[in-house]
């Protein structure tokens, strides 16, 4: 039996978002308190704080019992070679933008996505701060906050934006190719 045929991923999705409002919930409890931070890695610039750490332990927990055929892949857990030969796979980021967080502002996210055979084929993306969820399932679409969202057709990169911490892209400015 082929991985995509033993799970609804349909049914997946309102449980994943219970589970990142979950997550959501904590995070912002614990950033009423002094928040204990430090870099990864020796001379690395890449902040993690405990928020990290216990959102990843309970997405890790939750997730493991939504899908616990899947492997795991966080930026927070040490890297288990074991999910190489999963055909499913966790890929998440607890707090995609520790260092907003620690800065207190409100852009920081909680990322998540399935992936089957090297494919995402549903993701949840959750902004606590500003309670925005945003869920997609591969050929279901996506939401925003429960709103089907739609692709802009647009023949130029005229009018579009490109958002990134200024650590990563510099002075705000439109990339085109």
């Amino acid at each position: 039996m082929q991985a995509s045929d033993a799970l609804d991923r349909t049914a997946l999705v309102e449980p994943l978002a219970q589970i990142m409002r979950e997550a959501g919930a904590l995070a912002l409890a614990a950033i009423r308190n002094p928040i204990k931070s430090w870099y990864k890695g020796k001379g690395e610039d890449s902040p993690v704080s405990e928020i990290d750490l216990a959102v990843d332990r309970l997405l890790k927990e939750r997730l493991g019992r939504l899908a616990p055929d899947a492997g795991w892949l966080s930026e927070e857990t040490e890297d288990d070679p074991a999910r190489l030969g999963c055909e499913r796979l966790w890929v998440v980021d607890p707090i995609d933008g520790t260092r907003g967080l620690l800065a207190g502002k409100p852009d920081w996210t909680i990322s998540v996505a399935l992936v089957e055979r090297e494919r995402p084929v549903v993701a949840a993306l959750l902004a606590p701060v500003t309670d925005e969820m945003f869920l997609a399932v591969q050929g279901g679409g996506a939401t925003r906050n429960g709103s089907p969202m739609t692709v802009a057709r647009a023949g130029t990169a005229a009018g579009a934006a490109l958002l990134a911490g200024a650590h990563l892209a510099g002075p705000p400015r439109l990339l085109e190719r």
